[in-house]
């Protein structure tokens, strides 16, 4: 059995059966077309005479290599998803990947901002240029809901109720509708109203946020506007498109929403995910405490 035909039918079936998103089929597809380079030049082709010792091999490779933790982390998650199937469907004799540990990852602290720094961040889109509305809107309906930059590029016009305030977010089947507040709708409304026809001539195309040309925005570029925003703004801690999502989090949490609200709104499995903004918010009030008493 050739590893390339088998890794094939594995990103098959995580499409057809497991209703996987489309992000997570290319990021096991990558992994394992790495791993099955690195088997190729051991002289292993086929996956029937892949061994646990093979497969240590590979994750030892990967850390003399220098590859982030992280990412040995979601190879070796990658690794046992594929062969936990090949095993389940008698292609290999038992699964020979069970027994792989991965790297503990330290957990970092995520970055958040001030609600004075959000607030100068939000106003730096100040003319009414369709570029500015548009921009305007993508940062406000961000923080207003906390969702992923891939979700806010790939929303459609279908995902917005400005009637109900609120937009529907897809990962593969499953979908969870967050609310927005006025500031966020009225960006809305200015965006379509006066800027979103003028970039987009096709009538069919119903992405809700596009470049200038009217093709689907990219990850980088957002980044990239967002950056010279927070430079506006003179915004000088290091901030990614994942801030406000943090940020989102820390200040609703802060202000007293109860975690599994906000652990529903960021669609987190694991509600101890969502439990690391507890602590944001904790060492927020030490701080506050700290600077602001006269005993501190």
């Amino acid at each position: 059995m050739i590893m390339e035909q088998e890794i094939l039918r594995f990103i098959s079936y995580l499409h057809d059966v497991k209703k996987t998103s489309a992000n997570t089929e290319i990021s096991y597809q990558r992994d394992l077309n790495k791993l099955q380079h690195f088997l190729q030049e051991q002289g292993v082709d086929d996956v029937s005479k892949v061994t646990a010792t093979n497969l240590n091999s590979y994750t030892l490779y990967l850390e003399r290599n220098g590859f982030a933790t992280a990412t040995i982390s979601r190879n070796i998650a990658s690794m046992k998803s594929f062969f936990c199937y090949l095993s389940k469907n008698g292609m290999v004799h038992g699964d020979i990947a069970e027994a792989i540990k991965p790297p503990k990852i330290e957990k970092k602290t995520p970055g958040i901002l001030s609600a004075n720094e959000v607030v100068r961040l939000l106003d730096q889109p100040k003319g009414n240029s369709p570029k500015e509305l548009r921009d305007k809107a993508m940062l406000e309906l961000l923080y207003a809901t906390g969702i992923r930059v891939t979700e806010l590029i790939s929303l459609r016009l279908s995902d917005v109720n400005l009637h109900m305030d609120y937009i529907v977010c897809h990962e593969g089947l499953k979908q969870r509708l967050i609310p927005f507040g006025a500031a966020a709708k009225n960006a809305m409304i200015n965006y379509l109203t006066h800027s979103r026809q003028s970039m987009v001539s096709d009538a069919e195309n119903d992405i809700l946020f596009t470049n200038c040309s009217g093709t689907p925005m990219s990850r980088q570029g957002f980044w990239k506007l967002l950056k010279q925003y927070a430079k506006k703004a003179e915004i000088t801690s290091d901030i990614t498109p994942h801030t406000l999502r943090h940020s989102f989090a820390a200040h609703l949490i802060a202000a007293g929403a109860d975690l599994r609200s906000v652990q529903i709104m960021l669609g987190h499995s694991d509600i101890s995910t969502t439990q690391v903004y507890t602590h944001l918010s904790d060492n927020k009030i030490r701080e506050v405490y700290m600077k602001a008493h006269p005993r501190g």
